[in-house]
């Protein structure tokens, strides 16, 4: 049984979410508090397996709470915040740096049957099982995931990088869900701003919240991250997410292509489709990578990208929130290497001193 902590000052949003939870038979409500305060002295006494926690609450808000439970007493928090303000959602993705798991909206409706319902069950359930470590007071911008077996993340330098490119690469795509938003700041802060490649990615994250990660990570890195534009040519230093369900390619001539067709392995966005587009119109001059996640998602495209020439990466278990997304990658023998996540970004680096400047605009080729 996971018991659970529900933190948020409108009792209206504690019985919805009591209501939606319990409807589990693995979930069971062991509390609930009004403020930060309250959830600080209730995770000291009781210890629950995992935190759902408000931002705006009188006393203390939920950014403090998170700071103080993941040094006292750390546990997986999951932020549940409003969708409607664009400030409220980068403060709340500015929680996952100090120890918070995920982002996910507030409930509109009480009955558990509904999408939104299932899938924060299923975050719940999740993200119970992620272990996490005690982290320091002055601690806002470091990882919150370490290495599953209780060990600290692998030092990047200790690992030889040998990829000596076959091509020069023109693109770097990648595919993640759950755990995702910290884990690319974590790559992308580790790159310099004059990164000659553009970034495209696909994240799986709950609807309303894909601009508000973007605008999140802006600040937090040195890169320019935005929501694609349909028939927008991509550009070195600029991050390009994938919209709210909406498949995103990239074609031959640089630029994106938009549309609502069916959902892939039921994603749309879905990282295969990106993955596909990069194999059909890149081949090798294409970097791929898969981050932590839930499904399967990417693997497939992946596999393509690898069989195209291009190279391709999967983040190892012991540095994943979770790990199903590498996992079928490597599954698949669609993965060149496989790499701490504290190790990508050194890698990638060392990869862009091998390419002093792009010497093809990718507007000259092919349309795909």
């Amino acid at each position: 049984m996971i018991r659970v902590l529900i933190v948020d000052d409108t009792q209206t949003i504690r019985l919805a979410l009591r209501a939606i939870l319990e409807s589990d038979p693995e979930l069971a409500v062991a509390g609930e508090a009004g403020n930060g305060e309250e959830a600080l002295a209730f995770c000291r006494k009781f210890r629950p397996d995992i935190v759902t926690m408000d931002i705006n609450m009188p006393v203390m808000d939920g950014y403090e709470a998170i700071r103080q439970i993941m040094n006292k007493t750390p546990c997986p928090i999951v932020v549940i915040t409003d969708t409607g303000s664009q400030s409220l959602m980068e403060v709340s993705f500015k929680a996952l740096a100090l120890g918070a798991l995920t982002v996910l909206p507030k409930p509109k409706e009480y009955s558990p049957d509904n999408a939104e319902a299932k899938n924060l069950i299923h975050q719940i359930k999740t993200m119970a099982a992620v272990k996490v470590v005690r982290r320091s007071l002055k601690m806002e911008s470091t990882p919150a995931l370490i290495d599953k077996d209780g060990g600290q993340p692998t030092d990047p330098t200790k690992k030889t990088v040998s990829f000596k490119p076959r091509k020069e690469a023109q693109l770097v795509a990648i595919g993640l869900s759950t755990g995702g938003p910290l884990a690319l700041q974590t790559v992308l802060s580790g790159l310099p701003s004059s990164f000659p490649l553009p970034i495209v990615i696909v994240q799986h994250i709950s609807h309303g919240f894909i601009f508000g990660l973007a605008s999140w990570l802006s600040k937090t890195t040195p890169f320019r991250c935005k929501v694609g534009e349909h028939e927008e040519t991509i550009q070195p230093g600029t991050v390009y997410f994938a919209p709210d369900n909406t498949h995103m390619t990239v074609m031959g001539n640089g630029k994106l292509r938009l549309d609502a067709s069916e959902p892939v392995g039921g994603h749309r966005p879905s990282a295969t489709v990106l993955f596909e587009s990069v194999a059909r119109n890149f081949g090798a001059k294409a970097i791929g990578i898969l981050l932590t996640g839930m499904g399967v998602d990417g693997a497939q495209g992946l596999k393509a990208m690898h069989q195209a020439g291009a190279y391709t990466i999967a983040q190892n278990e012991a540095s994943s929130a979770v790990f199903s997304m590498p996992k079928a990658a490597i599954e698949l023998n669609a993965v060149e290497e496989i790499l701490d996540l504290n190790q990508i970004a050194p890698w990638l680096r060392s990869l862009t001193e091998k390419i002093p400047e792009q010497k093809e605009d990718p507007r000259d080729r092919r349309n795909g």
